[in-house]
């Protein structure tokens, strides 16, 4: 799941609309986050096979300290601890907790059984990847009640809150339907390093565009 992750942070604005979408977005994708660099560093491990399900190329084959619903347990209570401690804003840190967490919900649901309770614990998973219409289905219905609870839960303050938002949501949604009917990546460093490339650029354009709009529960 991609697009789908994205729609849970969203989602969530309208819960806890102090919070900055860069830390709304990036709860549900933490997982996505901390993955790559396991990859990079040997912790985890995937690899490149075409057909293993319909939607994608890629055999995960260890990620228990990034995926499994234990660790990302821990790693929502590490985020959500920080994130209170800074800000004191309690719905936001609700809102990062069910966010990591909800990762391993999603994943469950698309992923074949390869989703651990714990590190070196049975695997788990619905298979929805093997159905590329209903992946697709699923993730775009999601992505767009996600957006439209955010659109409806803030108001651009100028043309940056309008246009940069906008762009990101275009943006996400090309990136989704290239990944889906492209080639297989060409090796497991491109996977990894693009992943840290996107999320260089993602997060950052998130807490841009949503510095540039505000809470409609509040003055623009």
């Amino acid at each position: 799941m991609f697009i789908g992750h994205f729609a849970v942070g969203f989602g969530a604005k309208r819960f806890a609309p102090r919070s900055s979408m860069a830390v709304l977005l990036a709860a549900p994708q933490l997982a996505d986050i901390l993955w790559p660099i396991f990859v990079l560093t040997g912790w985890e491990q995937v690899r490149i096979d075409p057909g293993n399900t319909r939607f994608t190329p890629l055999d995960f084959v260890s990620y228990p300290w990034s995926h499994s619903l234990l660790m990302l347990c821990v790693w929502a209570t590490a985020f959500g601890a920080i994130y209170y401690a800074l800000s004191r804003y309690w719905p936001g840190t609700v809102a990062i907790w069910i966010g990591v967490v909800s990762h391993w919900v999603l994943d469950w649901v698309t992923h074949r059984p390869d989703m651990p309770l714990y590190p070196g614990g049975a695997r788990y998973g619905l298979g929805l990847w093997n159905s590329i219409a209903g992946t697709m289905a699923v993730e775009i219905l999601m992505f767009a009640a996600g957006v439209w609870m955010y659109a409806r839960a803030t108001r651009a303050k100028d043309r940056i809150g309008r246009y940069a938002f906008v762009a990101y949501v275009v943006l996400l949604l090309v990136i989704y339907i290239a990944d889906a009917f492209g080639p297989p990546p060409e090796s497991v460093a491109e996977i990894a390093w693009t992943a840290v490339a996107a999320v260089v650029v993602l997060i950052p354009w998130a807490w841009w565009f949503d510095r540039h709009r505000s809470s409609k529960d509040k003055p623009a």
